[in-house]
């Protein structure tokens, strides 16, 4: 059978964690906004959607206005130049426009009922004008007021009006010039009741344009909201899920699940809570069980003390010194548990000096054994010391204290787990980073199930048998605090029905945050 192997302590970390900080407020009430969350969600999609669909509008306005107008303008231009070059060939045939020929090229030139002209020739006398009442009798009148002026010098008194737009923006001026060159006129065009060159059908064009633009606006909103409902439902659903099953836990039902699995992040968040929902569950039970231990390690003593007082005081025991001895000895036992647990919860808390100087270990070790070789001969246990450092450097920065406590801790368990006749062995160990101490019996041995479990307190593996022993389960957390403080870290080889071995390993250099932690009551 393979020896089952676990290790523990500072090996495993790359930095030790910030001591916890607690803290209590006034109590606040309850300002959480009222609406659900898929409804927060729907709604802030539809607000995107909005402000998207206003920045849309806005920009698809400004260019759309702007290139729309170019083109129209354009377009108008372009029927300018056309008119243009027709007026230009009828004055190069007959020297002069009449009526006709204006109206004319106004007729097969104008594409569009809502676009006006108007004909000026090089004297700059208005010839022709849509908005007259009757462009082509005027434009007889004013080719005959034209010619009047040239003769007598003098202009007649009644003239048409032209609703032609003055501003530039809103009309489009093309200079009619003949073949050879000569300047004999110019073309006005407009937009009839526009003052943006856009004709009736331009501006219902542009009208339905922006009608749809906005209808798309209402269809992308209404899109966006139902897309937002169906999301938050999908997205909350794992997450009601996950509220629920933290509610039942609440409520002390610590078997629910949210059964969440996938590779998303909620499903992960799901199976990381149930993965703590289990871890909860086991140390809740190892709560209760050790609250259990240790009423009955206080209680058992106790009341032992308590029957032989009172078998005293009633006089069916003699005040004698064996009596006295059962009392004295029930008190120490208390006073172990007592230290013991002061000790774990100092070393937990860092509440315990650390007082760190050279340790040479290999004599300090040996030391250590020699001290306890009458105790183990007295269980007929045979304990012997192993130096295998090889002749390599054993010193180390230590709390010669703190490390006897481990070192008794882990000779200690191993007495107790390990049967008459057995061996115990305690080993130092030298290589390039660690000095290491080695504990190995030949006892009872852990199941491979109990290795990440057996530096809890009181935990122990045969209750009964510990307990006649008067082991408290409490001295592998104590070891394992003491040596964690040390930068270190201690692992455990063991197989069942052979035995266990405990090695300490304390780093060569001790690091500037081990040093700092030293303190002084």
């Amino acid at each position: 059978m393979t020896p089952a192997r676990f290790e523990i302590g500072q090996k495993h970390k790359q930095e030790s964690e910030a001591g916890s900080k607690a803290s209590w407020n006034t109590p606040r009430s309850d300002s959480r906004p009222t609406m659900s969350y898929p409804s927060r969600m729907a709604l802030a999609f539809a607000l995107t959607s909005l402000m998207t669909v206003l920045v849309l509008v806005g920009v698809v306005s400004v260019v759309w206005g702007t290139v729309f107008s170019d083109y129209t303008r354009s377009n108008i231009v372009e029927i300018a130049n056309s008119a243009a070059e027709k007026l230009a060939t009828s004055y190069e045939e007959n020297g002069s426009w009449t009526a006709g020929e204006l109206r004319t090229v106004a007729t097969s030139s104008l594409v569009s009922d809502d676009l006006g002209m108007q004909v000026v020739n090089k004297k700059g006398v208005i010839v022709y004008d849509d908005s007259w009442p009757s462009a082509s009798a005027t434009a007889d009148v004013r080719e005959n007021q034209a010619t009047t002026d040239d003769t007598s010098g003098k202009r007649a008194s009644h003239s048409p009006v032209s609703s032609a737009p003055t501003d530039s923006d809103s009309v489009a001026n093309v200079e009619i010039v003949t073949s050879s060159g000569e300047h004999v006129g110019q073309v006005k065009l407009w937009a009839i009741g526009s003052d943006a060159l856009l004709t009736k059908a331009d501006s219902a064009f542009r009208e339905k344009t922006f009608n749809a633009m906005a209808l798309a606006a209402v269809v992308a909103i209404c899109i966006s909201v139902v897309i937002g409902s169906l999301v938050s439902r999908m997205l909350t659903k794992p997450i009601h899920r996950i509220t629920s099953t933290a509610k039942q836990i609440r409520d002390g039902d610590l078997s629910a699940r949210t059964g969440l699995r996938g590779d998303d992040e909620i499903d992960q968040l799901g199976e990381t809570f149930d993965e703590m929902a289990t871890s909860l569950e086991k140390d809740m039970k190892h709560e209760k069980r050790l609250t259990s231990d240790v009423a009955h390690e206080l209680r058992t003593p106790l009341m032992a003390m308590l029957a032989t007082v009172e078998a005293m005081q009633d006089g069916v025991y003699p005040t004698d010194d064996e009596h006295l001895e059962t009392v004295a000895s029930e008190t120490r036992r208390l006073a172990r548990l007592v230290q013991q647990m002061l000790d774990l919860s100092r070393m937990e808390n860092s509440a315990a000096p650390l007082n760190l100087e050279p340790v040479d270990m290999v004599p300090f070790v040996r030391s250590i054994v020699n001290g306890q070789e009458r105790l183990f001969a007295d269980r007929d246990l045979r304990l012997r010391f192993a130096d295998e450092t090889q002749g390599h450097d054993d010193v180390v920065e230590a709390d010669p204290d703190m490390i006897t406590q481990c070192v008794i801790n882990l000779m200690s368990n191993a007495m107790r787990y390990t049967p008459e006749g057995g061996w115990v062995v305690v080993s130092v160990l030298s290589d390039r980073k660690h000095v290491s101490i080695a504990v190995s019996d030949t006892g009872i041995g852990i199941a491979k199930d109990d290795l990440s479990r057996i530096f809890g307190r009181f935990w122990r593996a045969d209750a009964s048998r510990a307990r006649e022993a008067g082991g408290l389960g409490v001295g592998l957390a104590v070891t394992k605090q003491i040596v964690e403080r040390h930068h270190g870290y201690i692992s455990v080889e063991s197989e069942l029905g052979k035995g266990t071995t405990f090695t300490i390993h304390l780093p060569r250099e001790h690091t500037a945050d081990a040093a700092s932690t030293t303190m002084e009551h």
